[in-house]
Parts: C-alpha cells; structure tokens; sequence
C-alpha cells in the first residue's frame, strides 16, 4: 500500500534524523579551529582560545598605537587620563576619553548580545559570530588606518572609536568563555594572579599546623597565566613588526585567522538548522504523499 509505504519512509528518516543530530557533535576531533563547536568548554580549550586570543589582542593593539599612538585596550589608562584632563582643564580631551570608554563598553555589550541571543536560539554559534564580526571590523580598522597618512583629521575619530569597540568584542569573548576568569586584552589582572602564585610558591611552610591548611601554590594555573601573558607579548612583537613593514595590510591575516576561529561553530549551526529545514520539509511532503495514496 502507498500510504503505509510512505509512513514507514517517513518514520525511517525521523529515526535517523534523531541519530545523526545526537552524534553529529560528537564525531569531531580537537582543533584549534573547533574548540568553539561544544556546548562545554573544558581546561584544555579555554587554555587554547586564551592564548589564540591573547596572541591576536597583543597584534591589533601594536597595530593600535601604530595609527593613533595610544594603547586603545588599556582602560585604565583611559580612565585615569580622563579624570587628569577634567582636573587639568582639558574638557575636550576628557570627553574624547569618555567616547572611547563608552565605545570600549559597547563592544562589550554587542559581544554579550550576540552570544546571549545565540544561548536563547539554542545555538552554539554565539562565539563565533561575534569573531566573525570583529574580524570585519578589523578589515575596517584597516581601510581607515591606510586613510590616515592622507586625511589624519578625518579618519583618526573613527579610527580610535572603532578600535576601542574592538577591544571591547575582544575581551568579552575570552570572558564570557572561561566565566570570567581570564582576560586577552590587557594583563593587569593576569600579572597580578601570577604574583600571587609566585608568592604560594615561594612561601615556606615552616611548621605544620593541623588546624591551618598548608600554603600550595596552583602550578597549572601559573602556566595558563603564564602562557597567556607569553602569546600577549609575542603577539605584539608581530603586530609591531608586520605593521611596520606591511602597513595596515597586516590586519588581513588577523583578520582571516580570527574569522576562521569563529567560523567552524556558525557554520555548525547552520548545517543543523538546514537539516532541520529539509527535514521538515521531507517530512511534510512524505504527509502529503500519505494522504493523497
């Protein structure tokens, strides 16, 4: 009988469907390129993606100060200048500081969006699109640095607003990722908890004590911190020698090597959203079919 025929195919390709979208996560090697496909983020992928990120963040900030000599990712700094300008006098400059804080937090904001929105679709690809994104903005970053040496005036506004609201992405990655324990854009915080770590390891634990626990240092943490601040460094000794002999063309590997991080979990998504549709779509032809035989 048709009908009957068609139900079975029907139910057939529902079973397999199922089957394939519960294994389809699991069918992946580890890479650096798919550490962003999980739902779940062990010790070894934040490890990874903070040295990826670092090592990019040291390179765009070089860039940076390159083209508007100040180091855009160092808020501290913007802060500090901020409230020294208005002390001194300076409103102009203290409010060019308070656009680019507010830039720094808006691309802050625009990252958490992006990702919360994806957590909220059930999708894994909030990450990726977010590096996605920052990758073309630092395509942006690129065109406008080049229009510097013609219209200085002009272009460097945009080109320290745009900078700052990059950094902001940046950052907001590593951080929603690892829960807030890690940073790529500024090492103030990485420097202190390897101070403290250092201090664990260098204590003495002269007598024992039952009631007070012994001082022991976090060696793994150490080297991830370590590790970290190693790829910020060595990114912007990249960053300062590929901008300095290629110009802004150099934020075109950043960019590609960023964009292809954030790739592979977008297109993840996708690929399962379009099974679903054609599955869907299979489906509803198969009841189609079922009715008319």
């Amino acid at each position: 009988m048709p009908s009957a025929h068609a139900a079975a195919q029907y139910r057939q390709r529902r079973q397999q469907a199922a089957v394939s979208l519960v294994r389809f996560p699991m069918a992946r090697h580890f890479h650096i390129t798919r550490l962003l496909d999980r739902g779940r983020f062990n010790d070894r992928v934040l490890r990874q993606l903070g040295w990826a990120m670092a090592f990019i963040a040291g390179a765009i900030n070089a860039g940076g100060f390159l083209a508007v000599h100040r180091y855009t990712s160092h808020v501290s700094g913007i802060v500090s200048g901020m409230a020294d300008a208005w002390a001194t006098g300076e409103i102009r400059l203290a409010l060019s500081l308070l656009v680019m804080l507010c830039c720094f937090v808006g691309g802050a904001m625009h990252s958490t969006w992006l990702i919360l929105w994806a957590r909220r679709q059930r999708l894994r690809g909030g990450y990726g699109v977010s590096m996605m994104e920052e990758a073309l903005l630092l395509l942006v970053f690129g065109l406008l640095g080049a229009g510097l040496s013609l219209h200085k005036g002009l272009f460097t506004p945009p080109t320290v607003m745009l900078l700052c609201f990059i950094m902001g992405m940046h950052n907001t990655i590593v951080t929603k990722l690892s829960g807030g324990l890690l940073r790529s854009t500024h090492m103030t915080g990485i420097a202190t908890d390897l101070g403290i770590e250092l201090a664990k390891m260098s204590y003495y634990n002269r007598q024992a004590n039952p009631r007070v626990a012994a001082v022991r240092s976090n060696r793994k943490k150490f080297r991830v911190y370590a590790l970290i601040l190693l790829a910020f460094f060595l990114g912007g000794v990249v960053g300062a020698l590929g901008f300095k002999h290629l110009g802004f063309g150099f934020t075109l590997p950043l960019a590609l090597f960023l964009f292809l991080l954030g790739l592979r979990p977008a297109w993840y998504d996708v690929k399962l959203r379009w099974r679903w549709w054609r599955g869907r779509w299979s489906s509803r032809r198969a009841r189609v079919v079922a009715q008319s035989g």
